[in-house]
């Protein structure tokens, strides 16, 4: 699990010390972020709301998916970025329940100025209607999807064809463009399990993955994990499907 280090980032990423063959799709690979410093990629840049051109971003309905890595923290500091950046974007948020251990969804719903969906089917013991998803209308909603962070978790049972949640059921069904940004332990990118997922999702003619950075495990205290793509990255690459009229 990677741990967001928010040390101001003082020098440009060093693209030699990246390592080689990344799995995915090399034409959808975005190039790598200016900020943050190779060395913590997990954290937001601190300078990223103050962008005085934002990159164009043609989605108007977005639907952002948080799972339970550690850099799911962020996702309050993204949803702001979001909306100072591309306030014409319509946003639903969605996180699964361990993503809850990492950040709340009130503070979710705060920013989002709406629901924030638990991608869980309801109990039954909560007010009629509460916290209920139609996957249908999930799937037919957003124009883009973007997972962020994508745990290993994630991208098993995605890549499988799971479909035993709401949101996953969604993400199985629709035709929206879905960006992917993994965040992985250490050793799990060079681990068979991700690189099988990884060539599992490319049948997906719809699905992206921005391949991980460096980033410092919690476990270790080494910059051995591989931390998620910035947002900023992500919508870069689906931007990059929209713009040649694949979207």
């Amino acid at each position: 699990m990677a741990e967001p280090d928010t040390t101001p980032a003082t020098r440009s990423p060093d693209r030699s010390d990246s390592p080689p063959d990344r799995p995915g799709s090399s034409s959808d690979r975005p190039a790598p972020p200016s900020a943050p410093s190779a060395a913590s990629p997990a954290a937001p840049p601190a300078d990223a709301s103050a962008e005085p051109t934002p990159a164009p971003f043609t989605p108007r309905r977005l639907l952002l998916f948080g799972t339970g890595a550690l850099s799911v923290a962020f996702l309050p500091f993204w949803l702001n970025w979001l909306r100072l950046t591309h306030p014409e974007t319509e946003v639903r948020v969605a996180v699964t329940r361990s993503a809850e251990r990492f950040v709340s969804r009130v503070a979710l719903r705060s920013l989002v100025g709406g629901e924030v969906l638990l991608d869980a089917w309801p109990d039954g013991t909560g007010p009629s209607g509460a916290d209920q998803i139609d996957h249908v209308e999930l799937a037919a909603w957003p124009d883009a999807v973007a997972v962020h962070p994508a745990g290993l978790h994630f991208l098993a049972r995605f890549a499988q064809g799971a479909a035993d949640t709401p949101v996953l059921m969604a993400l199985q069904c629709t035709r929206a463009v879905i960006g992917i940004a993994p965040a992985l332990p250490p050793g799990a990118e060079q681990g068979p399990a991700y690189r099988r997922h990884v060539k599992e999702l490319d049948q997906y003619d719809n699905v992206l993955i921005a391949p991980p950075h460096p980033g410092r495990s919690a476990s270790t205290g080494r910059n051995d994990a591989s931390a998620a793509a910035p947002l900023p990255a992500l919508l870069a690459l689906i931007e990059r499907r929209f713009t040649r009229g694949e979207g």
